[in-house]
């Protein structure tokens, strides 16, 4: 895990942009480069990650607002990949991220990635929710505590009917950071897995620009 804002300083730090992993957070880390008062985290994947690292920063500074960001899985079909969605109880963030493009909607935080259509589909019906995700609960308690505006904001990675072409959750470390190895290794014994991943990552790349323009439009609306 590491942190660090969007002009290598904390100081007059009002927003916290968290985000997972470097992947979700580098279209938004060009647009924030050389403005003030916004700091991004990365918290590494998980529940337990994002609760020490927000907690960490939340120790030594009070920011205005933290955003849990990044990619979501899609539980609600409606949903396809690029949707960037969100869930606040404030009112005026809410206001705002629907001017911005965002789609109110339900999170599930989960405790593993949903691999496949038929594991979305259970956890659709399960809880209620309209997308995935890893991170946020604990973000929210965290705020909730504090009295700290919270919101999260998601970027649809992949589809409610669509299977992933690997099970992640078999790659990962025990932090949950994923194995670069073990990767390599997978693909290795299943290289027909290629073409699909390619387009994953090409929906992720689309996915992350999509979430940095919507987090944009609400950071520094013209």
């Amino acid at each position: 895990m590491k942190s660090g804002s969007a002009h290598d300083s904390r100081e007059n730090m009002s927003m916290l942009i968290c985000f997972a992993v470097r992947q979700e957070a580098a279209p938004f880390r060009k647009l924030a480069s050389g403005k003030s008062g916004v700091s991004i985290l990365m918290t590494g994947i998980g529940r337990k990650n994002a609760e020490t690292a927000v907690g960490q920063v939340l120790a030594l500074d009070s920011p205005q607002h933290v955003f849990t960001c990044g990619f979501a899985g899609g539980l609600n079909p409606a949903l396809t990949i690029g949707d960037a969605v969100f869930e606040t109880s404030d009112a005026a963030l809410h206001v705002k991220f629907v001017a911005a493009g965002a789609k109110p909607a339900k999170f599930f935080c989960a405790s593993r990635v949903a691999v496949t259509a038929a594991e979305k589909a259970e956890m659709r019906s399960t809880t209620g929710a309209d997308a995935v995700e890893m991170e946020s609960e604990a973000i929210h308690t965290l705020c909730h505590e504090r009295g700290i505006r919270c919101a999260t904001v998601r970027v649809i990675s992949d589809a409610a009917n669509d299977d992933l072409p690997l099970d992640f959750n078999q790659l990962a470390k025990p932090d949950l950071s994923l194995d670069y190895g073990k990767l390599a290794l997978a693909i290795a014994k299943s290289p027909g897995k290629i073409p699909a991943l390619l387009r994953l990552r090409k929906n992720t790349k689309l996915a992350a620009e999509r979430l940095a323009g919507a987090l944009a439009k609400v950071i520094w609306p013209r």
